[in-house]
């Protein structure tokens, strides 16, 4: 039998390629978009700004870093310059390979954070836009195996707001992440203090809307071309539509041409079912 295709390592091939053509990096992560007109001219500026932020709390270095979910490796990229040692953990293939290729000084570890099994002690564990895949039951506990006394954990997240009704609810609810309720019970109960937290939702929720347009961007040309097609050429039509069926079911092409045709997710639904947090925390003991 053929190996499966691997829709979402073409996902992200095509999604990076389109970022790295539009501002000539391979960030994942949101923008924050204090003072700047929300447009995909200035995104890159945003992107940038968010990371400058980030790294606003980060301890006097230099520091081994632990950079969890690392994306395609740009933010572990500028952390070496700045004279840090960078370990990356990715469970992609694909992004392991641009981790490699986007921060050569790093050593990657393709897995999960779970099934990590590398030494520290490390002075800081890195969650940007991680910390939600990781089960919390799991995340700080092992974060504090893994880093030497008075290490910090930095987490900049999604975090789900008392709004949120569950993932079978009617209607797009934007955003992700652990209950932040559930998570400050947790933090509770973990060998963690808060040394330092934001609230930065107000300034990354345009992102939303950012993403959002250029999405119907790409629906109204999609629906237009294949419109044309269904009109002229019936039966290239139906063979297209073959194709697609062979690489998506039936409930992802329908949630995909929601995404690239509907307006339902915005940054107002963002607020309100979010909270974007960055908080640095402590081992203590």
């Amino acid at each position: 039998m053929a190996d499966k295709i691997d829709t979402r390592a073409v996902g992200l091939d095509v999604g990076l390629a389109f970022i790295r053509w539009l501002t000539g990096a391979e960030n994942l992560h949101y923008g924050l978009w204090t003072g700047l007109e929300v447009s995909a001219g200035n995104l890159r500026r945003a992107q940038d700004a968010y990371t400058e932020k980030l790294f606003g709390y980060l301890p006097e270095g230099p520091l081994r870093i632990l950079d969890i979910g690392g994306g395609a490796g740009e933010t572990a990229k500028k952390l070496l310059a700045l004279g840090h040692k960078v370990e990356i953990v990715v469970p992609s293939a694909f992004l392991a390979g641009r981790c490699r290729q986007n921060a050569p000084g790093a050593v990657v570890h393709e897995c999960t954070f779970e099934d990590f099994t590398g030494s520290g002690p490390f002075d800081l564990c890195l969650f940007s836009e991680s910390f939600q895949y990781i089960p919390l039951p799991e995340s700080l506990p092992k974060s504090a195996s893994l880093l030497a006394p008075r290490g910090q954990v930095l987490i900049a997240d999604c975090f789900r707001s008392a709004a949120f009704a569950g993932r079978k609810a009617h209607g797009p609810q934007p955003g992700g992440g652990h209950g932040l309720a559930a998570f400050r019970t947790a933090l509770q109960a973990s060998p963690f203090a808060v040394r330092a937290e934001e609230e930065i939702t107000e300034a990354v929720a345009p992102s939303i809307d950012l993403e959002q347009g250029l999405f119907n961007v790409i629906g109204h040309g999609l629906t237009r071309v294949g419109t044309e097609i269904k009109t002229r050429r019936p039966a290239a039509h139906w063979a297209l539509a073959k194709v697609a069926a062979l690489f998506l079911s039936r409930k992802r092409r329908e949630n995909l041409m929601q995404r690239l045709t509907e307006k339902t997710r915005t940054a107002e639904a963002f607020r309100h079912y979010n909270h974007y947090m960055i908080l640095q925390l402590e081992r203590q003991g």
